[in-house]
């Protein structure tokens, strides 16, 4: 072996460190695995998984006219409506039809920094808020109007915290058993359920705090978690994660199903999603993205349905 090669092996071996090292940060190997047992393996259980890479997109890139900083979205199934949220002045909640067009709203008073919202039926919603890690409960009101933070109870959850904008960052509840799921957005990336939330309001206090961060770090290949959303049809949890540009199915016990992609790289986005930061279902199995600051996305899996792009401004 002659004295220039050996004197390579030592560079080669330090960039192959590098490249693995970048690679591990940013799950680019760990999402190709993913990707790719989807592929080969296929659906094991369509009776049973939401099963991500069927979901196509029939509108794409909609602009929600009027308003910015949309950073959090849910179904409310009571007025089969959405629901949005936005986490800058002016903040507040409103109201969207199932194709994105804006209807009403509902200033936010006194809120610090509003970024998931799901819907617990009755007209009540949860809403995270990033920056202080608390879980807020308000009753919509029957018309549009403000809603004050001083009148909504809340449960902190005061752990990791972070600064710069890295807490709570997205936020869905499990009907079938009165649970909240909460997602930290990273440094650390963490995941947890609060049972019996909805109860203790309304009578005795009985919350039960679990830390379920093991279902990400083993199942969940993003670097940050903008949004997560729970299926009462399959009891399954999707997670979005902005940064990674992807979506992930986890099933009741927090193992991997599957994953898409939501990059131009497949076959039915024109563009990539700049900036996915909220996401929903309804009780069609329809699924809703949101992205900042103000974009709208539809996705379904009938095979049928013709994707439709919106004009950008």
């Amino acid at each position: 072996m002659s004295k220039k090669w050996k004197l390579g092996i030592p560079v080669v071996v330090a960039l192959l460190g590098v490249a693995y090292a970048l690679s591990a940060h940013f799950f680019v190997h760990s999402q190709l695995y993913a990707h790719w047992h989807n592929r080969w393996y296929g659906n094991q259980a369509p009776d049973k998984n939401i099963w991500l890479p069927d979901y196509k997109a029939v509108i794409q890139a909609k602009p929600v006219a009027d308003l910015t900083n949309l950073s959090g979205i849910a179904y409310d199934p009571d007025h089969d409506r959405l629901l949005g949220i936005t986490n800058a002045a002016p903040m507040q909640i409103v109201t969207m039809s199932r194709d994105g067009d804006l209807l009403e709203r509902y200033p936010l008073i006194g809120f610090q920094d509003t970024e998931g919202i799901a819907y617990m039926g009755n007209g009540r919603v949860v809403i995270a808020d990033e920056t202080l890690q608390r879980l807020y409960v308000v009753t919509l009101p029957s018309t549009p109007g403000p809603i004050n933070v001083e009148n909504a109870p809340f449960l902190a959850i005061e752990i990791n915290l972070s600064e710069h904008n890295k807490g709570f960052e997205g936020v869905t509840y499990d009907p079938v058993n009165d649970r909240v799921f909460a997602i930290k957005e990273r440094d650390p990336r963490q995941l947890y359920s609060v049972t019996g939330m909805l109860a203790s309001i309304d009578g005795s206090l009985q919350v039960r705090i679990k830390d379920l961060t093991n279902w990400i770090d083993r199942s969940v290949f993003g670097m940050d978690l903008s949004e997560g959303y729970y299926d009462p049809r399959t009891g399954h949890l999707l997670v979005l994660s902005e940064q990674s540009d992807n979506l992930t199915e986890l099933d009741q016990d927090g193992n991997f199903v599957s994953i898409r992609s939501l990059l131009s790289l497949t076959d039915d986005l024109e563009k990539s999603i700049p900036q996915a930061e909220g996401m929903t279902m309804d009780t069609a199995g329809e699924l809703y993205i949101v992205s900042e600051p103000n974009l709208f996305y539809r996705f379904t899996k009938s095979g049928a349905a013709v994707a439709v792009s919106q004009p950008k401004h």
